[in-house]
């Protein structure tokens, strides 16, 4: 992704990592203190075919975390894949950026995505509920994902 993505900007930004290779507990910890003071511009976010985004799953613990930015979590539910240790940003830190867009391609994710963009905020639909409170939140879809979100043959 650098390479395509953040390598091409002129203005380099301030890309903060997860040092995921902590262990998820410590690799939180360390992240929500990394974070400390800084005002997230561009969080860039996916849909998965469950609605998650991040690593905020459907009816997850951590959707329901107020105090804190960061989060171990989780992954999928045993049914969707196998299971393992996640960091994750909240709702509220994800809330808080400047600028919140999704990119989501593809049929498969037609229907999640008119759960996440076109119906009313659901913890079954974790994408539902990150909309950006400071600035803008930005939808691209490809024609595939997009289907089920036009009102045209209704």
């Amino acid at each position: 992704m650098r390479e395509h993505l953040l390598d091409r900007v002129e203005a380099q930004p301030t890309v903060h990592r997860i040092r995921g290779e902590l262990g998820a507990a410590l690799a939180a910890e360390a992240y929500e203190e990394e974070l400390q003071g800084v005002a997230l511009d561009l969080v860039l976010l996916g849909v998965g075919p469950d609605g998650h985004t991040a690593s905020l799953f459907p009816h997850a613990p951590s959707l329901a975390v107020e105090d804190r930015r960061v989060v171990a979590a989780a992954g999928p539910p045993p049914e969707v894949g196998p299971t393992v240790e996640r960091v994750t940003l909240t709702i509220p830190a994800l809330r808080a950026a400047r600028q919140v867009v999704f990119l989501v391609r593809g049929a498969e994710k037609a229907e999640p995505a008119r759960r996440a963009f076109a119906d009313e905020p659901s913890e079954q639909t974790p994408a539902s509920l990150v909309r950006s409170q400071a600035g803008e939140t930005l939808v691209l879809v490809d024609r595939d994902a997009a289907l089920l979100l036009s009102h045209d043959d209704r």
